[in-house]
């Protein structure tokens, strides 16, 4: 099987791991999410992660934080109702103290929601990234996920700023 065949069949989870382990980055925290399962899957099956899974997004967010300030790398996976939760840790740790927290948000609430809590929350998650000034991106199909991590991931830790990944409904609902 050729290179490119390889990346034709990789799916959008073995493209951030990829792109993780490139960019030195080996500790994972998350809170548990079903959209979110490929990727922590993956990271939970390699040997190169330390995979820490919190009580909550805030504590995975400090964690993200206090190992960066102790020369690591680390992210954070969440879905959109686990972020409501962090504006907080974001206003007064990540963004005043510039910590290169990274976050994987897997988007709920919209495209088909069953949810209206769901819903609800996932129309605060950009205002509240734009107020705090955070950049963010959603990735929408498989072919934007190495430009896209690779380029927020690189901005957020060269700006020493934190960023979010949003991964649309439209990406990780799609068989890989």
């Amino acid at each position: 099987m050729g290179a490119n065949q390889k990346a034709e069949q990789e799916g959008w989870a073995d493209v951030v791991v990829r792109i993780l382990k490139r960019n030195d980055i080996d500790l994972i925290t998350y809170v548990p999410d079903n959209v979110l399962r490929p990727l922590i899957d993956a990271v939970t099956d390699d040997p190169y992660f330390t995979v820490i899974s919190p009580a909550r997004e805030e504590e995975a967010v400090a964690i993200v934080a206090g190992a960066y300030m102790g020369g690591r790398k680390g992210v954070t996976l969440m879905q959109t109702s686990g972020f409501a939760t962090i504006p907080n840790a974001l206003a007064s740790l990540a963004c005043p103290f510039q910590l290169p927290i990274v976050m994987f948000i897997s988007e709920r609430g919209v495209i088909g929601e069953f949810q209206q809590g769901q819903a609800m929350v996932c129309r605060t998650m950009r205002p509240v990234l734009q107020s705090l000034g955070i950049e963010h991106f959603a990735i929408q199909d498989k072919s934007q996920v190495e430009f896209v991590v690779e380029g927020m991931i690189k901005q957020a830790f060269a700006t020493q700023a934190p960023a979010a990944i949003i991964l649309s409904p439209l990406l990780t609902k799609r068989p890989h």
